[in-house]
């Protein structure tokens, strides 16, 4: 099992890829259509965005949890 001081980390990396996997799908189906070529064209395309994903996620779901926060009252 992976240590609890890894968790924001392997959630960020789990949301990052699931959603870059997600979009980036949606996105060559739009361009290419669903044929032979999908799989060639989308694997490259979501590792990249996976990339950019990851560290983005790491670096803005702090200040989404603080922007939530300050948006909702807590019962007493």
């Amino acid at each position: 099992m992976i240590p609890g001081r890894y968790a924001p980390l392997l959630f960020g990396a789990i949301l990052s890829g699931l959603m870059s996997l997600i979009v980036s799908a949606i996105a060559t189906v739009r361009v290419l259509g669903f044929d032979a070529s999908f799989a060639s064209a989308w694997l490259p395309a979501w590792f990249m965005a996976w990339a950019v994903a990851f560290p983005t996620v790491l670096v803005i779901a702090p200040i989404t949890r603080k922007i939530v926060d300050g948006m909702i009252v807590r019962p007493p």
